[in-house]
């Protein structure tokens, strides 16, 4: 047997062109229009169709979460951030095999169903049914409770921005309620961001009182910041004031590490963006533009002694540049 005609290891990585075809069956498979003759028959054209469908199959228990309505949704707008996001990070994690860096929780359906969200990149902004305004940030999701005693948003993930408007006629308490506690509104426009199981609100104008079961509701005024976990809430500290900065598309770094930049910049980016650890610990000042990382990747790369490395478009890491 020669070498070209030695079977392919199980193991080795899968050709993109193969990967992309694979996520687009299983996408198809997940949803209600299911085609089992047509996906036999890409299996047949192939070994390598069939190596890529056993890596989706060892994949299927955590597959199985994704809901048929929202792959039919996907399928159903081609174009769309939402699935191109999909197929891309299933990509991702075919090519990398079992040692994937991506993990199956990453991948967007399990908010497919919240009542507003937004993808990796992209901010919407939105007027809510009292007037009042909110803002999401990257990869966001909500859901809205408005009824005649209350108006509630419950951040399912992700960061938004508040401005309420008065509730004359039915003084309803506005409130954001996460997997922590509840943000009230006294008045006020605040932002909410949930991060590594804690809570962060922010306030940049009049109050917000704090909530978490078993402990006493704490008022935060604006200039501050506090964390809190379902337990407990943490001491506030003065707030940043460039914060808040993503509702205007752009991230603001005073002395922060390169580490740190890019952990934030990642956010904004689909696929990996990673630091080498060489050059983590330089300090970065400045404001960079989160509706183009990778403007914002060329400034870093004319103004610090680094590189961008590209491995594929999903797949970029800042490393230290080569010595004259």
């Amino acid at each position: 047997m020669s070498a070209a005609d030695a079977p392919i290891p199980e193991g080795a990585p899968l050709s993109r062109e193969v990967a992309e075809a694979a996520a687009e069956w299983m996408l198809r498979q997940q949803s209600e229009e299911a085609d089992d003759a047509g996906l036999q028959a890409w299996l047949a054209a192939h070994p390598e169709h069939q190596r890529a469908w056993r890596r989706i199959e060892k994949l299927r228990s955590d597959l199985r979460s994704m809901p048929p309505s929202v792959a039919k949704a996907a399928l159903d707008r081609p174009r769309s951030p939402s699935r191109r996001r999909t197929l891309q990070q299933l990509v991702l994690l075919l090519t990398a095999g079992g040692a994937g860096f991506l993990s199956v929780r990453e991948l967007p359906w399990q908010t497919w169903s919240a009542d507003l969200r937004t993808d990796t990149g992209e901010r919407r902004e939105v007027k809510l049914p009292d007037g009042s305004g909110l803002q999401l940030n990257t990869a966001s999701a909500v859901d809205l409770y408005f009824d005649a005693q209350l108006r509630r948003v419950y951040l399912r993930e992700g960061e938004i921005a508040i401005r309420t408007a008065p509730d004359d006629t039915l003084a309803r308490p506005f409130v954001v309620d996460t997997d922590q506690g509840r943000a009230r509104a006294l008045g006020t426009r605040f932002t909410v961001r949930q991060k590594d199981g804690l809570t962060v609100v922010t306030v940049h104008e009049h109050a917000v009182e704090i909530s978490v079961a078993g402990q006493p509701a704490q008022r935060l005024d604006a200039g501050h910041t506090v964390s809190f976990t379902a337990t407990t809430i943490h001491e506030p500290v003065p707030a940043d004031p460039n914060s808040h900065a993503w509702t205007r598309g752009l991230l603001y770094a005073d002395r922060m590490t390169l580490g740190e930049l890019m952990t934030e910049l990642s956010r904004y980016r689909p696929g990996i963006l990673r630091c080498d650890p060489a050059v983590a610990a330089l300090e970065v000042s400045g404001a960079f533009p989160l509706d183009d990382t990778d403007r914002a990747l060329a400034l870093l790369e004319r103004t610090l002694p680094v590189q961008v490395q590209r491995r594929t478009a999903w797949w970029v890491t800042l490393a230290p540049a080569p010595r004259k």
